[in-house]
């Protein structure tokens, strides 16, 4: 990881900070931070990550977050999850919120940081979260295994110790995981990618060539930057089964 020595000569007149693994770089007024395999926070040596794959920069008096890459897409969102765009190659957003959570895979590898503004656009407004009964995103719920399922891909992520990503599981640690059958595993993978598949989350048909690892990890990109699985889920992995149709 690199940071260029001019963006913390004076951090307290920084109104944009990147938060990646622990660490935060300032970005100075005017100034341009470039995020990829190279730049000024080189994530990763990852082949699959594009050299220059994000800028931050500012233009016309706000702060843009741009998809300078050539193929990989990204997920932002605002911190509640209320908010959420996908970020295409040559597509810019501003970064209008307080704090603006960024997501993305290449690979089978899932990475995420967070940008910080001290000037926001935008307040965010906090969403009261379900105690009872099953988990709705729009008009698909999720039963206890399906969160399971989720919460098993997701875990190397939520568990992350100061790396700031993860590879997903294969299907059958996953499987392995939960104590299932990969047949099983897999039925129920393809059930939850034909519910958000419904409701336009991309990504979540199969097809030839790896799709399987790219379909994983676009699902896992998708849980963790919608906050539908947190870190203090992980105690549902333990659960065992409430319901005789989840066993389906």
């Amino acid at each position: 990881m690199t940071l260029d020595p001019e963006i913390t000569q004076d951090p307290s007149r920084a109104r944009v900070t990147v938060e990646f693994a622990g660490e935060y770089f300032p970005i100075q007024p005017g100034g341009r931070f470039v995020v990829g395999r190279e730049g000024d926070l080189s994530i990763d040596d990852n082949l699959f990550l594009h050299r220059h794959f994000l800028e931050i920069a500012e233009s016309g008096g706000l702060w843009w977050l741009a998809n300078i890459g050539a193929r990989l897409q990204a997920t932002v969102t605002d911190a509640t999850g209320g908010v959420q765009a996908w970020l295409a190659p040559g597509a810019r957003l501003p970064l209008v919120f307080a704090t603006t959570s960024v997501v993305f895979s290449a690979g089978p590898t899932t990475y995420e940081f967070t940008i910080h503004s001290s000037e926001p656009t935008f307040r965010e407004t906090r969403r009261e979260r379900e105690v009872e009964g099953d988990s709705t995103i729009g008009e698909v719920p999720l039963t206890l295994s399906q969160k399971q399922l989720l919460l098993a891909l997701a875990e190397p992520l939520l568990r992350r110790d100061g790396t700031g990503m993860s590879a997903i599981p294969s299907s059958a640690d996953a499987a392995a995981r939960l104590g299932w059958t990969v047949t099983r595993f897999n039925r129920k993978l393809d059930n939850v990618c034909d519910k958000f598949d419904r409701i336009g989350v991309p990504g979540m048909r199969g097809g030839a060539g790896g799709s399987a690892t790219n379909r994983r990890a676009r699902l896992v990109e998708h849980v963790i930057a919608s906050r539908l699985v947190a870190k203090a889920d992980l105690t549902l992995l333990d659960v065992g089964e409430t319901d005789p149709a989840d066993a389906e």
